[in-house]
């Protein structure tokens, strides 16, 4: 047996922590497949077995034969004749099983080529098995490890002595993986297939959330406070429903902890996922209030039978109600295990259609139209008659798509006896203005001619003064 077999054999006990009984049988099991494939007509050999001197190095190959009469004697690979076997065992009888030393001269050193490679896959195999046993009671639990590799789009974690895989459909959307980054996982389950067991490890399982929950909030821890429910779409957003099995213990107020800091760890844990906690309630119509918050509720309907919630809300707070792609509301559903059904609030806008309705019709019984023509009047800006009767025909016949001539009989009806239509006041309201006009081009003409008379006379006083002055020099 050459130093590597028994480097490899110290490497599986001290490293992998596999018992050195199983590390020795399983080089035994390696050995006794060399020799069978070493030695033709060994695989007829029913029981062969492998000696291991772990101080000398030697292997030696002992096979247990029949001992039969010495004309019974057929089987050479399973039977020995009596007359032999006494020779190697004075006392041996008929039936007795007698081991003999088939060791090869040459067995060694081609051996434990062949035996190494088979001894690599019963170590495997024995350290699966040992996962197994290990693992096998820790599904449920949270466990740390380091990013190793990638296989396509799995993940596997090296979690110290074994390795587990975080398979495509478990991880969480919104996150990247680095080789070297340590995470913490959710073991879902130990898988025991044919191949060996498998640790199947999550990050998106809603158990994942829940074990953050326990290990953060101590109230959860000795029960004084329950998780009812969670409902996950991983990486986006989290619901939880919380119930106090005490009454001066608030629920809510115990997972959130002082000044956030519990919710704070569980939230930066999961990158940052928007973390709901909901009181739970067992009545349907009181938890859906809470669970649809911040959106305002209006009204609420129950179908207990089917399990059915139908609630309503006003138009701006529908997009709150539905959340984000559909999440609140479908969160919620999955929270309550109801099908909850959001919808508008359709009561306002039903009493401003029946308000618009009755006074269409009365400006139609005033106008002499029918309510189908008063309404779209009443939506052009006719709220009433006298509304109306300010109203241009141009625009009464286009809003109601109608020719002029109706227009201006429907006008008539609607400005009071006595009174003028808009197009006659603004005619009207134009002469004055005209008037005006000609008024100041009057005063202005007048003006001009009483300052050419002033200025005539003042030139003829002038000349008047100059003459009586002539006549006084002469």
């Amino acid at each position: 047996m050459t130093n590597d077999i028994v480097a490899l054999i110290d490497y599986y006990e001290k490293e992998k922590g596999i018992d050195r009984e199983k590390v020795l049988a399983a080089l035994e099991f390696a050995f006794i497949s060399a020799y069978r494939k070493m030695v033709p007509g060994a695989d007829a050999i029913e029981e062969l077995r492998a000696e291991v001197d772990m101080r000398k190095g030697d292997t030696s190959i002992h096979a247990s034969l029949s001992v039969v009469a010495d004309d019974d004697y057929v089987d050479k690979f399973n039977e020995v004749p009596i007359s032999l076997a006494r020779k190697n065992k004075p006392e041996a009888e008929l039936g007795d099983t007698v081991d003999f030393n088939v060791t090869p001269k040459n067995f060694g050193r081609i051996a434990t080529q062949t035996a190494k490679q088979t001894m690599m896959q019963r170590l495997r195999m024995a350290e699966k098995e040992m996962i197994y046993d290990e693992y096998k009671d820790r599904a449920g639990d949270i466990v740390s490890g380091t990013v190793r590799r990638f296989e396509k789009s799995d993940v596997m974690i090296d979690l110290g002595k074994f390795e587990g895989r975080i398979p495509s459909r478990e991880r969480v959307a919104t996150e990247e993986y680095n080789i070297g980054d340590r995470i913490r996982v959710y073991v879902v389950a130990v898988e025991n297939e044919a191949r060996g067991p498998e640790i199947i490890l999550s990050r998106s399982h809603p158990n994942f959330v829940r074990r953050l929950f326990e290990s953060e909030v101590a109230e959860i821890a000795d029960n004084t406070v329950e998780l009812r429910g969670i409902a996950r779409e991983a990486g986006y957003r989290t619901k939880v429903a919380v119930a106090s099995n005490d009454d001066k213990v608030d629920p809510v107020g115990a997972c959130v902890g002082l000044r956030g800091a519990r919710v704070k760890n569980i939230v930066r844990e999961l990158n940052n996922e928007k973390v709901d906690i909901i009181r739970w309630s067992d009545d349907p119509a009181i938890f859906v209030v809470d669970a649809l918050k911040p959106a305002n509720i209006r009204t609420i309907s129950l179908d207990k039978e089917n399990k059915v919630v139908s609630v309503t809300v006003d138009e701006d707070e529908l997009s709150k109600a539905i959340g984000r792609r559909g999440q609140n509301a479908r969160l919620t559903a999955k929270l309550m295990g109801w099908d909850v059904q959001v919808s508008k609030d359709e009561s306002q806008h039903e009493q401003f259609e029946e308000r618009v309705s009755d006074a269409a019709h009365t400006l139609a019984e005033q106008l002499g139209l029918d309510d189908e023509m008063a309404e779209k009047l009443f939506r052009a800006g006719g709220a009433s008659i006298e509304l109306v009767s300010q109203m241009p025909a141009e625009y009464i016949a286009q809003a109601l798509e109608i020719p002029q001539e109706e227009a201006e009989t429907i006008l008539s009806k609607a400005v009071p006896a006595g009174e003028v239509a808009p197009e006659s006041v603004a005619s009207t309201e134009a002469e004055p203005e005209l008037a005006a006009e000609e008024v100041v081009e009057q005063v202005a003409a007048e003006d001009a001619e009483a300052e050419e008379t002033s200025s005539e006379q003042a030139a003829s006083a002038e000349e008047g003064a100059q003459e009586t002055v002539k006549s006084t020099e002469g």
